[in-house]
């Protein structure tokens, strides 16, 4: 072990090369060479037993191994290899879809009053500055002219579009310095939890806030990368304008999303490697492409499966509330007749009830899956199972080591 939180040091990543003291298979040797070490006085050639047993060697009949001897056990016993280790919260071994989902629903089980400690406080903190945003600083949507000719219907559906973008930008700015603080945060619980460690909050304040700078960096670095690409992508068609513009910006801006997508799963371990080995932004990047580098398709799936799971967890908290915030605001018949309802102050603190919910709910989970598909990537790619058995203090596995330096403190 070493000083790494991460379990590994970030100048010797096995994604570079062979890991130190992980038992590796031998080179195969030359055959030629093989071959000259062999005596030249060998045995006479063992005779072949027909299966019919004619021309069976005369002689006592060889012993039989017993059935199972190093194999595989029937109903336990001998051979087979040993259950993985479990300190904590997933098994010490490449993990499956649902076990790094159980694993991170686990850590909230396991650490609630940590978890929802740090989701309950940061979610209610930007639910308040979001509420107040809309309350006094959202400009009111712009008005559709229903009689317009299709050009101006165009131009007053883009000029709705960049009126929304950058009234939502406060938006944008208040649900990024939450997810700043929830993902340091939660990332130093799970890491915790997967030793089975217990952790306080001010243990993963303590761990997470030398690094809250350069994560500061990292969040901000991927958004504006995206829209950097997907920018290039639709401004050509944007400027040209009309039918032609239009159509266009919808063949390039996909192309441009695709992009953006394909870069956001391959850098989407970044965070949990800058956390957790004490990387630099550019490193933690490039650490991120070598582990995701041969699974991107199995990390896409993963990540597009929490999404789905935690779109639905919200919608299921947030519909109610929502339901009851018109009922409670404008009434149900508002909603009914079509009209578009004024939102007050009812409304706007019933949904930021729902939303806090479901905040507490979802985040854990979303850092969970990210933190473990790290953790699943190092086990497959780096045998980093070893490495947290002996920090974990399991027998058979090498000395124990400080809990210092397996927590990342």
């Amino acid at each position: 072990m070493n000083e790494s939180p991460g379990w590994a040091s970030p100048g010797s990543a096995p994604s570079d090369g062979d890991k130190p003291g992980v038992p590796r298979p031998a080179e195969p040797t030359d055959q030629s060479d093989a071959a000259s070490k062999w005596s030249k006085e060998q045995p006479p050639a063992a005779q072949w037993t027909a299966p019919s047993g004619q021309n069976a060697p005369s002689g006592p009949p060889q012993q039989q191994p017993a059935p199972n001897w190093g194999g595989r056990p029937q109903g336990g016993g001998w051979g087979g290899p040993p259950p993985a280790a479990k300190p904590g919260v997933i098994p010490l071994r490449p993990l499956g879809v649902g076990e790094i989902l159980d694993g991170a629903v686990s850590t909230l089980r396991a650490h609630w009053r940590t978890v929802l400690g740090i989701t309950v406080t940061v979610a209610v903190i930007s639910q308040i500055c979001d509420i107040l945003v809309q309350r006094y600083l959202m400009p009111a949507p712009a008005e559709l002219d229903p009689n317009a000719t299709a050009a101006e219907a165009i131009d007053q559906s883009l000029d709705a579009m960049r009126s929304s973008l950058v009234s939502s930008a406060p938006t944008f700015a208040i649900t990024l310095i939450g997810t700043l603080f929830t993902t340091a945060l939660l990332t130093m619980v799970i890491s915790r939890s997967v030793l089975g460690r217990p952790v306080t909050l001010a243990d993963a304040w303590r761990e997470a806030r030398p690094r809250l700078p350069q994560l500061l960096a990292l969040t901000l670095l991927l958004p504006l990368m995206a829209a950097a690409i997907m920018t290039v992508g639709i401004l050509p068609g944007a400027l040209l304008g009309g039918g032609v513009g239009i159509t266009l910006s919808l063949l390039t801006g996909t192309a441009a999303f695709v992009v953006v997508l394909w870069l956001m799963i391959r850098f989407s371990l970044a965070s949990p490697a800058l956390m957790l080995e004490r990387q630099s932004v550019m490193k933690s990047l490039s650490r991120s492409a070598k582990l995701v580098s041969g699974a991107w398709w199995r990390i896409f799936g993963i990540t597009l499966l929490t999404i789905v799971l935690t779109f639905i967890v919200s919608m299921i908290i947030a519909v109610p509330f929502g339901l009851i915030a018109y009922a409670a605001d404008d009434g149900l018949g508002g909603l009914l007749s079509g009209r578009t309802p004024e939102f007050g102050w009812p409304f706007l603190i019933i949904t930021g009830i729902g939303a806090v919910i479901a905040a507490s709910i979802t985040y854990p989970i979303s850092a969970g899956v990210s933190v473990l598909l790290y953790i699943d990537q190092r086990i497959r790619r780096e045998a980093l199972d070893l490495e947290l058995a002996r920090a974990a203090g399991i027998p058979g596995y090498g000395p124990e080591q400080a809990p210092d330096t397996a927590s990342g403190s």
